[in-house]
């Protein structure tokens, strides 16, 4: 995964954004191997949906989360995942295509 770092992207308050598999790194935040492996994982879920369709069922299912109890954005099944497979760093590289469905419930 590329990493860019600058002053522009992410919004200020963020330290990153994956954005079509390039980590956009805010300035000199410390990025660290657990937000690589997480962002490593939405890199193969973003592939695997062809990009596109990552995006657009990130908002669609972000929308519907905002009417369900919890924190919307940490109940997007792509977040699911990320989280909870984040400190195991050997995981994208044996992860299952479409593992994220398995979060989709909660």
């Amino acid at each position: 995964m590329k990493i860019i770092r600058n002053k522009v992207i992410p919004f200020p308050g963020y330290k990153a954004i994956n954005l079509f598999g390039v980590l956009f790194v805010r300035g000199n935040a410390k990025i660290d191997e657990k937000t690589i492996t997480h962002e490593s994982i939405h890199t193969k879920q973003m592939r695997e949906m062809l990009y596109i369709f990552f995006y657009l069922w990130y908002v669609l299912e972000w929308i519907v989360r905002l009417f369900m109890e919890g924190n919307a954005y940490r109940n997007i099944s792509f977040e699911r995942e990320a989280y909870w497979k984040e400190s195991d760093t050997s995981y994208p590289e044996r992860r299952n295509f479409f593992s994220w469905v398995q979060y989709l419930r909660k």
